[in-house]
């Protein structure tokens, strides 16, 4: 493969995943507590060691992605007047007990399971400052939830929802799509925020993804028209240096 096919081809793969990436986050426009995601480009130098380069020149600089981030910003509250629905409008996240262990997430979109435990969406326990399940009583019918995580009813106070942060939060991986996984280490937050009875909406602003998948698909067409304009270059070279009718 020559090298004007080689970059052009590192460029389209870089742009494929930025479609990806931008495709999901259009995709989670509704998702309660999604965050929206950013492609990072880097440069991949190619030093071409051992062969003859232009004078001045540095090597071949190659397109490649080189990780995705995460918008960090709140996102808006809708208020939803259920008492279980929690929203988070400081840092931190929920913890969740899934079935391959505890969860990061923002969707706070609680109820009670039959026999009383507080629980996401997906039937995951929300956990407490001490790392265990929330469980109300039949009698439990007066749920109020203040913004440090202080859970009363009208039985008295019931515990504490546990709101965490990560160390770094660079190091979190999606799973699902609020569920996170923290690969450092989590860490009380000192003063949460929750607003009862709301929930947080994703981050993603839809108009703005659009136009950026539009200039995603503009980009990947300019490629791909240099990579068929290349193409047809050397096609025509091929068939100027072997005339029609030349035998092998």
């Amino acid at each position: 493969m020559d090298i004007t096919t080689s970059l052009a081809a590192s460029r389209l793969v870089a742009q494929q995943r930025l479609m990806d990436v931008t495709a999901n986050n259009i995709a989670n426009a509704n998702t309660p507590g999604f965050r929206s995601e950013r492609v990072q480009f880097s440069d991949w130098i190619d030093p071409q060691t051992g062969t003859a380069r232009t004078p001045g020149s540095k090597g071949i600089t190659y397109a490649q992605d080189r990780a995705t981030y995460r918008e960090s910003q709140p996102g808006t509250l809708t208020h939803t007047a259920n008492p279980l629905d929690l929203a988070l409008t400081g840092d931190g996240y929920f913890t969740v007990n899934t079935k391959t262990g505890p969860r990061l997430t923002r969707d706070g979109r609680f109820g009670l399971l039959p026999n009383g435990t507080l629980a996401d969406s997906s039937g995951n326990a929300v956990l407490d400052t001490n790392g265990k399940p929330i469980q109300f009583a039949p009698t439990d019918t007066q749920i109020s939830i203040a913004g440090d995580g202080s859970i009363t009813t009208e039985n008295g106070q019931l515990g504490k929802i546990g709101i965490v942060q990560p160390a770094d939060q660079m190091k979190m991986r999606a799973e699902g799509g609020t569920n996170f996984v923290s690969d450092s280490p989590t860490a009380p937050v000192a003063a949460p925020s929750i607003v009862q009875g709301a929930i947080e909406d994703s981050n993603v602003q839809p108009v703005m993804e659009v136009t950026r998948m539009m200039d995603d698909v503009r980009q990947f067409q300019f490629v791909t028209q240099l990579l068929q304009a290349e193409g047809d270059r050397q096609q025509n070279t091929i068939d100027k240096l072997l005339p029609s009718g030349s035998g092998s």
